[in-house]
């Protein structure tokens, strides 16, 4: 019979912080392994000491690299996976010979714990076990003695080694956080909370229930002296969750707005995605504005800094997030609304208008700034396809029965404009574009020129162009644009154009 392999979380580093069920299957084992980094001791070894069996056979596994270079040809991720297959080997042999091993692993194991890589290598093969442990950043907030979440608070856990502006993004968009991985990337970690508001208030702790612990504000930490084993505490801030901008939004009974001047609300396109594509004038505008307000991934690509707050909603909640932006303006804060593309294409801009016709917003002024439109992103990389008169058309029938839908495009295909058609599919929409084949063909020739654009702009770019017969429905889904041409609607080995001539 083949041993049983058991991977048991040690706790942060103080032996009184091991579980009872982790000591005693520490001390039943045949097998202890344990990490250990380049030219250090083991810290999983250091705490269970006092557990480990004296006839136990040990088996140290010492990472070849942790934050040095390393001249393996598959670079850090290759030295890794190389590194823990030879882990996998030598565990096996004892394992196969019927020896129980039991895996140290510091913290809790499936916490950013290097033990999940033998784990996912032996979870099929052999009879496993994980054993929780107490995570660091539970230490971590015993020490500081502050509660970490109250109620409908959010925790966020973060990797110090994500991008700075997504780092503050995130951490704008939390209501606590915990930042893990520090030690090279405090400098990034610490602008970051700035830019989010969030750097008053949290914590630096390092080493948590260790002999060397110690903990500061963050703000008060030198760079220099930050370790790998040390994280940042954000608290879930009462001022924070309830601030007067959540008044505002009316998720507190008591809604109470300041006797401020009306500000001006902006409406303002992001374009198709790329920041190349967002026009100056709209970017001078986000750097000024005090809330962003909008649909939770076009609120992302606005970059996070000092003083914004961001206010992210669903797909189908438009007049309620303008209301939202409208409330913050009429209390007198500088907000924009973002939508993709161009806000007044099938975007926030007439939501924003119509939510003002209330009377209650009457003093307050709306500015709308122009965006780059999915469509002319589209009919730019096919050529010229809107170079004549053309119409443009969503098939979304959210808000209009799908009867008008059909009569529009009948009306279009008579006229003989070129076609623009947003929100072809979705998934709870899937026949829409196949209805509109039918009905476009009913006035249209087969080999009218149809082009779809798929994410344009963005990594996964496609562009296909097809015929109105040979259109395959099935393969059109949410994040496509399509233009149906005209019977003018040439395509050339220069690309798609549209002639600006019609003959009578």
């Amino acid at each position: 019979m083949t041993g049983r392999f058991t991977v048991v979380g040690i706790g942060p580093g103080d032996p009184e912080l091991m579980t009872i069920k982790a000591a005693r299957l520490i001390a039943a084992a045949d097998v202890v392994a344990y990490h250990a980094g380049v030219r250090k001791q083991s810290h999983a070894r250091r705490i269970a000491a006092d557990v480990i069996p004296a006839g136990a056979v040990e088996e140290e596994l010492r990472y070849p690299v942790t934050t040095g270079t390393t001249n393996h040809p598959g670079g850090y991720v290759g030295a890794m996976a190389d590194f823990y297959e030879s882990c996998a080997v030598r565990l096996a042999r004892h394992l196969d010979a019927g020896r129980d091993v039991v895996l140290l692993a510091e913290g809790d194991p499936l916490f950013y714990g290097s033990s999940m890589y033998l784990h996912d290598r032996f979870g099929e093969v052999y009879d496993t076990e994980v054993v929780p442990g107490v995570p660091a950043f539970a230490a971590a907030t015993a020490t500081i003695s502050t509660p970490l979440v109250r109620q409908s608070d959010v925790l966020t856990v973060l990797p110090g080694t994500l991008p700075e502006p997504e780092l503050a993004r995130r951490l704008a968009d939390t209501d606590a956080a915990i930042i893990m991985k520090l030690g090279r990337t405090f400098p990034a970690v610490r602008s970051a909370l700035e830019q989010a508001g969030r750097l008053d208030g949290a914590w630096y702790v390092e080493r948590a229930s260790q002999p060397e612990e110690r903990w500061l504000p963050v703000a008060d930490v030198d760079p220099e002296s930050v370790p790998y084993f040390s994280l940042v505490v954000v608290p879930g801030d009462t001022a924070h969750a309830t601030s007067r901008v959540r008044l505002r939004h009316g998720l507190d009974e008591a809604v109470e707005v300041a006797p401020e001047p009306a500000a001006e609300l902006l409406v303002v396109g992001l374009g198709p995605g790329p920041d190349g594509w967002l026009t100056p004038e709209v970017s001078a505008a986000l750097a000024e504005v005090d809330h962003v307000v909008g649909y939770g991934p076009y609120v992302e690509r606005v970059p996070q800094r000092a003083g914004l707050t961001r206010h992210a909603s669903g797909n189908t909640v438009e007049v309620d997030r303008a209301r939202i932006a409208l409330d913050l303006a009429r209390a007198g804060e500088r907000v924009a609304v973002v939508s993709g593309g161009d806000a007044g294409v099938f975007g926030m801009a007439a939501a924003v208008f119509e939510a003002a016709d209330d009377a209650a917003y009457a003093d307050v002024s709306i500015r709308v700034l122009p965006g780059l439109s999915a469509v002319q992103a589209v009919a730019a990389r096919a050529g010229a396809p809107i170079g004549g008169d053309f119409a443009v058309v969503s098939l979304s029938d959210r808000l209009k029965p799908w009867a008008v839908v059909e009569r529009r495009l009948r009306a279009i295909a008579e006229a003989d404009l070129v076609l623009a058609i947003y929100n072809p599919a979705s998934r709870s929409r899937t026949s829409q574009v196949a209805t509109a084949q039918e009905v476009l063909l009913e006035h249209r020739k087969p080999d009218t020129v149809v082009v779809v654009g798929r994410d344009v702009g963005r990594a996964e770019e496609s562009l296909t162009v097809t015929t109105l017969a040979e259109l395959d429905p099935a393969s059109i889904d949410m994040k496509c644009l399509l233009i149906i041409g005209a019977s003018g609607t040439r395509v050339s080995p220069a690309g798609v154009w549209t002639p600006r001539f019609v003959d009578a």
